[in-house]
């Protein structure tokens, strides 16, 4: 679980909707851990009803689906060989 402040590195929104994704981040990291404890880390997700997007990602570990009206990407990423 992820502890301390969050460090906003780059925004175009007002303070209170800022306050307002961090908190609801927060949030869902402390109910929704279990891929990460089940899988390994490393796992990222979008969800959303308009996006696109382009990664690289560890085979198997890629999944797109909608429910609803939300679409929902989740992936693994691919370690980087850099030292």
């Amino acid at each position: 679980m992820l502890e301390g402040k969050a460090y906003v590195k780059d925004t175009d929104m007002a303070l209170k909707m800022q306050v307002h994704a961090m908190d609801s981040a927060s949030q869902a990291l402390d109910l929704y851990d279990e891929f990460d404890d089940v899988y390994g880390g490393g796992w990222q997700c979008v969800v959303g009803s308009n996006f696109s997007s382009f990664f690289t990602h560890s085979k198997g570990s890629f999944i797109y689906f909608s429910l609803e009206t939300l679409s929902f990407l989740i992936f693994k990423g691919v370690s980087s060989s850099l030292p």
